[in-house]
């Protein structure tokens, strides 16, 4: 005869008389009458629980007040023992965190690695941890598998399957869900349905919205006044009648069946190496381990089981804010499911006069309250005999609260107050309304009380009528008024050692930085120069969090400049996890930076524009020429084994700022830089031929190897290199689209192939063939471009665009048009600007002068006519040099010559000058033309 068996014969019965099929449903009554009785009977005491339930935690408290055991082994990855003293330094609720970045045995595309297991104060786990750690002689146990393993037992896909999958969220998110991040969510008495229908039959009979709310009305509720065993008892039958209805495939059933393997084998290990009595031990977990059926249940149970090695990744530990509906996003519960649960937990322990634990310096505790805890602290014997208390438990009818008017009415008074203030027409009417409302309500689903989801549903049902006024729905205001979204903070001493290094080195700035919130830091830098320091680490700050925990609003940090004043928005308070996950990677934010920028250089996936760029950052932020250099000789190592020229712009671009930078601030180069300028000019010149024909190659992609190659010229050619490379190189190339094609003419304008007038036939002709009209804009496009490496062809391009507008019939123009302008946005939007300002130097600058206006390239004189012969042509140049004698005295100085000037113009063929422009007169001539000489 065993203590369940009228309660067996009982569901027997009622499965016969209510089943079709009675031999499948008896076996399941029958079966979860064996797992509580089994529960019971284990000589280490089970207490079953659920996550973030009042009737768990005040359960807790009441049991640890009679047992005081010696021993509490707790559902919670082992390897997160060492934080849970830092709690008391913390305002709950918090997060316990590991962290990997760096992986040794897992997929790469995993990282980064994260587990958190939020704590509340109304929660069985912190009754359990605040009396273990504040009580002598009481030792904690961490028994569940370690964060290694969660990541061990997933299958190896992607991150996202590695990840175990949270319930579906029950409500929309509201502010602060996002404070764990994307990192895997550990609890404490994981207790829903495994799938859908039977959730779903339970919502839909329960005559309730969400299975929050059906959890409160049918086991909270009955729950929160029971006494130990019944609790128990109860708690073990709904574990166990969910895990029999669970599907047998359902993966987190397999992986709960090797934590149960686990946590097990650990205890039993523990009591061997120990010593301790399980009689004086008291074994923490969720419900539904506690109706286990693994062959490794129990102390006497199998040994066969082995703990697989851990992997090589080296996991961080901390403590991170947490808060109400963060734990509401990670676990899939009803917004504000969490804020009313400890609402509950407020209420349950003033009326049943349970003191709950609270650890030693809790920000938030109660001295006194933890003196009348220890006070009334007594030890019971313990009873081996369990009665049978679910027979009654499930006979009776449901207790049924008497209503209290009081409470509701001042809820519904009170929320007409939020309401009104937060923009929503509400008045004396509303309140009387919400009132009646949530007694109908509660009648309707079988509670003469109403319960705070009653509440919710009337509020918004008689307040929020088409539109929310605010940023505020009456749904949300109604948690607000309840207890709100309580947020967590990780106090100072409970911060990695990087985090209270900024913290210190801020605090010139007189910043409450631990509060949430944004706040305005001023800093007047060059009446106190000490504050620089402070810009210094602002600045770093700024490069590795996100972008609104540190925000500039007035003040820039570039190369060769110094800050005079800056203004920053700082929010560090509200990141503070992401500032807490920077001290997992090192002790100071400069060795941060160093170790990403290190990183980004050595990734699989660097390039010489990446290197370039974490030159310059670590020349802005680090200010480390050592460092500098280091990543410099790998951009040249990057850049000669790149195949492709798509990051040339961003070459350019950054090659071009570093070299300005070093010019000015140090009396020669450094060596990388020269290294990369000669490796530059070699690399391109081979892939130039190439990149003219390839299609993957963009215009602007050879705009920029030209670029490189025109602008770095002086300096590679002094280093060694050979212009004949380029020569070749431009030679070789056949481009067959015409923006490239366009760009090949500049680079032979450029290397004196082409000349101007050359150019301007070669438009014109263009111009002149009307099967090629459709394709000009691309030209256009390409002489744009062509302004990087070839900057002097500006006026020309403002010449074709306006000789296009002027030769082209409106026909043609009209419809051209668009085509141009879609265009030059897409591939010429930078240099658009160079030509508005061209155009506005050449063009006139008044309506009157329009008509008289004659283009400059107009009057240039035709390449056809003959440029006179003979000494004269030399006559303008010689009186212009002598009349303005300045700049040649300037350029003989510095040539080091000292000859006198003669007077009068030379004419005799053995002078130099003169020899030299008989023999050229071309440029003379013309010359002589520009500056109307004649």
């Amino acid at each position: 005869m065993t203590t369940f068996d009228a309660l067996r014969s009982q569901l027997l019965d009622a499965a016969a008389a209510m089943s079709d099929t009675p031999d499948a449903l008896s076996g399941i009554l029958s079966g979860i009458v064996d797992d509580v009785g089994r529960a019971l009977a284990e000589p280490l005491e089970i207490f079953p629980v659920c996550h973030h339930s009042p009737a768990s935690a005040v359960a807790m408290a009441r049991r640890l007040r009679e047992k005081q055991p010696k021993v509490i082994y707790l559902e919670l990855c082992e390897d997160m023992t060492p934080l849970l003293t830092e709690l008391r330094n913390c305002k709950l609720p918090v997060a316990v965190q590991a962290f990997a970045s760096e992986l040794d045995g897992f997929p790469q595309d995993w990282a980064p690695l994260s587990v958190v297991a939020p704590v509340t104060e109304a929660s069985a786990e912190y009754q359990a941890i605040a009396y273990a750690l504040d009580t002598p002689g009481v030792e904690l146990v961490l028994v569940d598998r370690s964060t290694d393993h969660v990541f061990q037992w997933q299958p190896r896909k992607d991150k996202a399957a590695a990840e175990p999958a949270a319930a579906p969220a029950e409500g929309e998110p509201v502010e602060g869900a996002e404070l764990h991040g994307d990192a895997v969510g550990v609890e404490i008495g994981d207790l829903r349905p495994r799938f859908a229908e039977l959730e779903q039959h339970l919502l839909h009979h329960g005559k309730v919205r969400h299975w929050s709310e059906w959890w409160d009305q049918y086991v909270e509720q009955p729950l929160g006044d029971a006494d130990y065993d019944t609790y128990r008892q109860v708690m073990v039958l709904v574990g166990s009648l969910f895990r029999r209805l669970a599907p047998g495939a359902h993966d987190r059933v397999a992986s709960d069946e090797e934590r149960e393997r686990y946590m097990w084998t650990r205890m039993r290990q523990h009591l061997a190496a120990s010593g301790a009595d399980s009689g004086d031990c008291l074994y923490v977990c969720g419900a539904f381990h506690a109706a286990s059926h693994v062959a490794e249940f129990g102390l006497h149970g199998d040994d066969s089981y082995e703990i697989s090695p851990r992997t090589a990744t080296k996991w961080h530990h901390g403590l991170i804010p947490s808060s109400h509906s963060a734990i509401e996003a990670q676990f899939g519960l009803a917004s504000g499911s969490v804020s009313i649960a400890a609402a509950v937990f407020a209420k349950s322990v003033t009326r049943t006069g349970v003191v709950p634990y609270r650890l030693e310096g809790q920000q938030g505790g109660s001295a006194a309250g933890k003196k009348k805890a220890r006070a009334s602290a007594v030890v019971s014997v313990e009873s081996q005999q369990v009665a049978d208390r679910l027979s009654g438990f499930l006979a009776r009818p449901p207790v049924l609260d008497a209503l209290d008017e009081d409470e509701l009415l001042g809820w519904s008074v009170e929320i007409v107050r939020l309401a009104r203030r937060n923009g929503y027409l509400s008045s004396t009417a509303d309140a009387i309304a919400v009132f009646e409302t949530s007694i109908l309500l509660a009648g309707m689903r079988g509670r003469a009380r109403p319960t705070p989801y009653d509440f919710q549903d009337a509020a918004v049902t008689c307040i929020e009528k088409d539109s929310v006024p605010g940023r505020r729905d009456v749904r949300r205001l109604c948690e607000i008024m309840l207890g709100g979204d309580r947020i967590g903070q990780v106090g100072y001493d409970s911060l990695p050692p990087l985090a209270r290094d900024v913290h210190d080195r801020l605090a010139p700035l007189n910043l409450k930085l631990e509060q949430r919130g944004v706040q305005r830091a001023l800093l007047d830098i060059a009446g106190d120069p000490a504050l620089a320091r402070c810009s210094d680490l602002l600045w770093i700050l700024r490069y590795l969090l996100p972008r609104s925990a540190v925000r500039p609003i007035m003040g820039e940090r570039r190369l060769g400049e110094k800050p005079i004043q800056e203004s920053w928005d700082l929010a560090l308070g509200t990141h503070q996890r992401e500032l807490i996950e920077l001290g997992y990677e090192g002790i100071t934010v400069e060795q941060v930076l160093e170790q990403r920028l290190r990183r980004a250089v050595y990734g699989p996936q660097a390039t010489a524009a990446v290197a370039l760029g974490a030159v310059e950052d670590a020349t802005l932020y680090l200010r480390s020429r050592r460092f500098a250099d280091e990543l410099g000789s790998r951009a040249v190592d990057l850049l000669a084994a790149e195949r492709t020229v798509d990051d040339a712009p961003e070459v350019l671009r950054r090659a071009r700022r570093l070299l300005a930078h070093y010019r000015a601030t140090e009396p020669v180069l450094p060596a990388w830089l020269e290294s990369f300028v000669k490796a530059g000019y070699a690399h391109y010149c081979t892939l130039l031929p190439n990149a003219f024909v390839d299609a993957e190659s963009g215009t602007r992609q050879v705009a920029a190897m030209l670029g490189f190659l025109f602008s770095m010229e002086s300096l590679a050619l002094s280093l060694g290199c050979d212009r004949a490379q380029l020569e070749l190189a431009v030679a070789q190339s056949h481009p067959t689209t015409p923006a490239k094609t366009a760009l090949l003419w500049a680079a032979q304008h450029q290397l004196g192939v082409l000349t101007r007038a050359e150019l301007r036939e070669r438009t014109s002709q263009l111009l002149d063939n009307p099967l090629v009209l459709p394709a000009y804009p691309h030209y256009l496009s390409g002489f744009v471009q062509a302004l990087e490496p070839v900057p002097a062809l500006t006026g020309f391009v403002v010449e074709v665009i306006s000789q296009a507008f002027a030769r082209l019939p409106d026909p043609i123009l009209l419809p051209w048009l668009p085509t141009l302008i879609t265009t030059l946005r897409k591939e010429g939007g930078d240099h658009v600007a160079l030509l508005a300002r061209e155009a506005g130097r050449m063009f006139p600058g008044n309506l009157a002068t329009l008509d008289t206006w004659t283009p400059p390239w107009s009057a240039t004189v035709p390449p056809t006519a003959a440029a006179p012969a003979g000494p004269t042509a030399a006559v303008p140049v010689a009186t212009l040099l002598t009349s303005r004698p300045d700049t040649t005295d300037a350029l003989a100085a510095l040539l080091g010559c000292d000859d006198p000037w003669t007077v009068t113009i030379p004419t005799a063929p053995d002078n130099s000058l003169h020899a030299l422009l008989t023999r050229h007169p071309t440029p003379a001539t013309a010359l002589a033309h520009t500056i109307g000489a004649h």
